[in-house]
């Protein structure tokens, strides 16, 4: 199984701060279409086939990988996004929290397996350095982070 965790702060020097709302609203917006915040030609499909007050489901296709995956909402808290279909299976979570000293942070960890590979084999193995390395989910953290204050720059959130 691979387990990966980061963590990083929404507001650090020298940005433009996010309100939780704001950076909510980025997170709610990344669950309905991924195209907006993940590079150029990452994200190809994105289609939310089921929409409800609580979650949704999403077909996408992710880095040539055809993904089905159930996301549920914890208004301004927590978003996951349970692997329904595609190469992974578990849980992906993105959560708001606030920190000892009150700063806003957001967190990002998962639980996962890989559909038809061997459990701690050379796949998982291999991914959990991917999600664990610099290019991994921390910096997709950051990269949510400054595609949503451009949205709020641009007037869409």
């Amino acid at each position: 199984m691979i387990y990966s965790t980061a963590t990083v702060p929404v507001n650090p020097p020298g940005v433009t701060p996010l309100t939780r709302a704001q950076a909510w609203a980025g997170l709610v917006l990344k669950a309905r279409d991924a195209r907006l915040f993940l590079p150029p030609g990452l994200c190809t499909r994105c289609d939310v086939t089921f929409d409800s007050a609580t979650h949704i489901v999403r077909e996408a296709t992710i880095g040539g990988n055809d993904v089905r995956e159930l996301i549920a909402f914890e208004p301004e808290h927590k978003v996951t996004f349970f692997q329904a279909g595609g190469p992974r299976e578990g849980a992906i979570i993105n959560e708001l929290f606030e920190d000892d000293a009150g700063a806003l942070q957001l967190r990002f960890y998962c639980y996962l397996g890989l559909r038809g590979k061997a459990p701690g084999g050379p796949e998982e193995r291999e991914e959990q350095a991917w999600m664990d390395g610099d290019k991994g989910y921390r910096g997709a953290l950051l990269s949510t982070l400054q595609r949503t204050r451009a949205l709020v720059a641009e007037g869409r959130i």
